[in-house]
């Protein structure tokens, strides 16, 4: 790690980068949280910076930096520390546990999306630090996992979604759109028994529990894998954790094989039609969409796979915007103390939505849809209903 942030060279690019950095004055941005401020950790010191917290880990500063520096990766570890040496506040630990939370949120559907609604409830939620300006997403009774363990036949190639807890708990429907476009495709689909990513254990101090899913996903996955199937995602940042985080700060043994492996659905689809193994017929869309691209899509390096898909669509529009974070950060934006800067950011990346002229937008991530599409009040899709639309398989 002291070799990594050494070969910083304070251009400051991370700071420019840094969507935090521009709407909070409290946060002095990834390059002192990072670099500049790991010296002193090493030497042993008690972290004493709760402004370390500060950083939603969108990861833009590591895209931006020339020298391959990992400033996001130096921020996360020193936000362990705090909170190993500080303890955990009660909302970090209820949402480090988001997908328990989500299981029973399904198992209890009708209730949770009614409690979520009542005035009392968000007082309740005030008191103990979670923000209310967003509502809650709605939960479903008849989450994807439902169908887990099953093929839907499409032929070969064959794949295992990971659908992640959002698409799972949250938009069941989307999840089966997406794999009816999967399997209208010729592919086969497996959906695994699963468990979260550990993203938001980690995101939230809690590394132990990360590192617990974290296992579980990779000998579940790395076997599917061994019987010749890739594996791919839907949600960008389940993605970046089970390529990224699990070989990397999370160390699980067996990751390095799944990262090998892992493929984001548009990515995947992207992959066939260049190979010569599938070749959808799109029919034309007459629309104009902005596309919103999440950060953990750009952190991911892969580009643009969705954009690159959409632009064969004839007569769609696509205006494609990377410049803004959306600000929600999972449950970052979720925490009464971060709302300000979370709204300041959605508003912002909104702005630039509704300045396109777009009649809806896109993104492959849950939470950008949910936060911009409460900001601009537009329709917020994912890519694959587009495609479904170009393929006449509409919802």
């Amino acid at each position: 790690m002291s070799a990594e942030f050494e070969h910083c060279i304070r251009c400051t690019l991370c700071v420019e980068n840094c969507p935090v950095f521009k709407v909070n004055p409290a946060y002095p941005g990834p390059k002192q949280a990072g670099p500049d401020s790991e010296r002193f950790r090493l030497s042993g010191e008690g972290s004493v910076d709760e402004w370390i917290k500060l950083c939603t880990q969108c990861k833009r500063c590591e895209v931006a930096c020339p020298y391959g520096v990992n400033p996001a990766e130096t921020i996360l570890k020193a936000q362990l520390k705090y909170s190993d040496e500080h303890g955990k506040a009660p909302v970090n630990l209820l949402f480090a546990n988001n997908h328990y939370l989500g299981i029973l949120g399904s198992l209890f559907a009708p209730i949770a999306n009614l409690t979520t609604k009542l005035w009392i409830t968000k007082k309740f939620f005030n008191l103990t630090g979670i923000a209310t300006y967003l509502s809650f997403p709605k939960f479903y009774f008849r989450s994807l996992s439902k169908g887990r363990g099953t093929k839907n036949k499409g032929g070969q190639p064959k794949v295992v979604f990971f659908h992640g807890c959002f698409l799972n708990n949250n938009q069941p429907a989307l999840g089966r759109a997406m794999i009816e476009l999967l399997t209208g495709l010729g592919i086969e689909v497996v959906i695994p028994r699963q468990i979260c990513c550990g993203l938001p254990a980690l995101g939230n101090g809690d590394k132990a529990t990360a590192r617990r899913m974290a296992k579980k996903n990779t000998r579940i996955l790395t076997g599917y894998i061994d019987k010749g199937y890739d594996v791919i995602y839907a949600c960008t940042s389940c993605g970046l954790t089970l390529m990224h985080d699990y070989p990397g700060i999370l160390e699980i043994p067996g990751a390095d094989k799944l990262a090998e492996n892992v493929y984001n659905i548009h990515e995947y689809i992207l992959k066939l039609i260049e190979d010569g193994q599938i070749a959808p017929e799109f029919q034309p869309v007459k629309r104009h969409i902005a596309y919103h691209v999440p950060c953990h899509l750009r952190a991911a390096g892969q580009g643009y796979p969705a954009a690159n898909l959409l632009r064969r669509i004839p007569e769609l529009k696509l205006t494609v915007l990377d410049d803004n974070c959306c600000g929600l950060s999972g449950s970052y934006g979720f925490k009464l103390k971060n709302a300000p800067t979370a709204i300041k950011l959605g508003q912002a990346a909104a702005k630039a939505i509704t300045d396109s002229g777009a009649e809806a937008f896109i993104s492959d991530c849950g939470a950008c849809r949910m936060q911009l599409g409460h900001f601009s009040k537009l329709p917020a899709l994912d890519p694959s209903e587009i495609l479904l639309e170009a393929l006449g398989k509409a919802r």
